[in-house]
């Protein structure tokens, strides 16, 4: 894995990126135009094993001319590493290896709060928040990656 910097320095001024919150149930999956701008939400994903993900993840990759992958990583509040974090870490890797290219993580602190906060905000029904939450928080990550990598 890469860091965030190091990914900037690998992308061409028309690459797109992948979002992913990775749960233990359900896979968030979101992507960003070209010029790296607005994260949009794309597709939440059923995690059965690490195989089947890695093969729906080439397809995404293959049909969104994807560059690079920004993984959420569920750090402690005081930004330490836990057990979910590692977790992340190894699947990470993994996805990585499977898919040829970049991944990097992402502090992912607050973003299941955040996508249900925005989705609040947009006064959205609760079973529709919870519906989608996957999604939103994949773009809640992927976003506040771009606008790293665009300031």
């Amino acid at each position: 894995m890469i860091t965030i910097d190091a990914l900037k320095d690998k992308l061409d001024n028309s690459s797109r990126l992948l979002g992913l919150d990775l749960g233990s149930k359900r896979i968030g999956v979101s992507v960003c135009d070209d010029r790296r701008k607005i994260a949009t939400p794309y597709k939440t994903i059923q995690f059965t094993n690490i195989e089947n993900l890695s093969s729906e993840l080439i397809d995404i990759i293959k049909e969104n001319n994807i560059s690079g992958i920004i993984v959420g990583n569920p750090l402690n509040m005081d930004g330490s590493f836990g057990k979910s974090s590692q977790s992340i870490r190894d699947k990470a890797k993994i996805i990585e290896e499977k898919t040829a290219i970049p991944v990097c993580l992402w502090d992912e602190r607050l973003s299941t709060s955040g996508a249900y906060s925005l989705s609040s905000d947009l006064d959205i029904k609760f079973s529709q928040k919870k519906k989608k939450i996957d999604e939103k928080a994949a773009t809640f990550i992927l976003q506040g990656a771009i606008d790293y990598l665009n300031n």
